[in-house]
């Protein structure tokens, strides 16, 4: 009977010991699971915020008390804020000036930060990619000239006070190039990339370890970034993330995303690329299907081959009341964050 409990007691002592091995693995995958999420990027664009506090729009959260924009959106868990660049604009938002205040208020607030250079004194889409007024009369290598120049001292204006952005775009939507005719995909896509390469040795220059992304439209259209990206890099031009936007309607997201997806993974096998989607938006009065938008759109960009999915960056979230007769905000009519924002905590 002794030797007999001394074996019961050598088998309890082993069991125990692979109870004990099995909980330390669980411990550990869990660990990894939370790294991943710490990593990866839950942005917002939020460049309208000033304008927006300049003329009196304020912000909620969900118990109705008045927060500050960015301080709101982290809380939500939100963690990178975009803003984009203007070279000249009329009224002077999003200047150098306007971009260095909204960007202290995000490093303040330990935010990773990107900078989207629209190379224009307005709006840059695949609609619009007009050239500074400033620079409409120089020759190309004036033109690269200025450019450099101007990334430089964009970026030494931010390195001055202590800011270091995570990722910078070298153009916003550019899936026919920017600062057209100069730099128009079609007619030149030799010179299209001349102007990435020098956007992209002026961030390099200032901060060595930023990612330059090269962002374009419709992240479901997987032939405009092949015909984009093959044209690239047969002439020689440098990125390190290829950015996409996705803005769906209620009806196609699923698709979309599917699409979105089948294209990063695309990106990654051809190019080696990382990817992540800059932007995206959904009317702010379907909040129940953008969180299943925004859930789904998440997951997938964290299931990218390779983990070289980056991110999701919503577009303008804070936008309410009509505000720019912009609809695709993710706040309410109150000034409340709406439900679709829950995909990011």
């Amino acid at each position: 009977m002794k030797n007999k409990g001394k074996i019961i007691l050598l088998v309890m002592s082993f069991l125990g010991l692979l109870l004990c091995s099995a909980c330390q693995k669980a411990t550990i995958t869990t660990t990894a699971t939370t790294t991943s999420d710490t990593t990866f990027a839950k942005g917002a664009d939020v460049s309208w915020v000033t304008q927006m506090e300049a003329s009196g729009v304020k912000f909620y959260n969900a118990a109705g008390t008045q927060t500050e924009c960015m301080t709101l959106l982290k809380s939500l868990g939100i963690n990178s804020i975009r803003l984009r660049a203007w070279v000249n604009p009329s009224d002077g938002w999003c200047n150098t000036k306007d971009l260095l205040v909204k960007a202290l208020r995000a490093k303040n607030l330990g935010m990773r930060i990107m900078i989207d250079f629209h190379y224009s004194d307005t709006w840059a889409d695949p609609s619009h990619q007009t050239i500074p007024a400033a620079w409409a009369s120089l020759s190309f290598s004036a033109l690269e000239t200025a450019m450099a120049n101007y990334t430089t001292n964009v970026l030494d204006t931010l390195k001055t006070n202590g800011i270091t952005p995570e990722w910078v775009q070298v153009g916003n939507e550019t899936g026919n190039g920017m600062m057209w005719p100069a730099g128009n995909a079609t007619t030149s896509m030799a010179n299209y990339a001349a102007l990435v390469n020098t956007g992209y040795n002026a961030v390099k220059a200032v901060f060595p370890n930023t990612k330059v992304i090269i962002h374009l439209q419709n992240g479901y259209d997987n032939s405009l970034y092949r015909w984009l990206f093959d044209g690239l890099k047969s002439n020689g031009a440098k990125w390190d993330v290829i950015g996409m936007s996705l803005y769906p309607s209620t009806t196609n997201w699923q698709n979309y995303n599917a699409q979105c997806l089948a294209n990063m993974n695309d990106m990654v096998s051809r190019y080696g690329s990382e990817v992540m989607i800059c932007e995206v938006g959904m009317p702010w009065d379907s909040p129940t299907v953008c969180q299943s938008f925004l859930t789904d759109l998440i997951a997938k960009v964290k299931s990218v081959s390779n983990h070289k999915g980056l991110g999701v960056f919503y577009w303008e979230p804070e936008c309410y009341n009509n505000w720019q007769n912009y609809t695709l905000g993710a706040f309410d009519n109150s000034g409340k964050p709406t439900v679709a924002l829950n995909a990011f905590k």
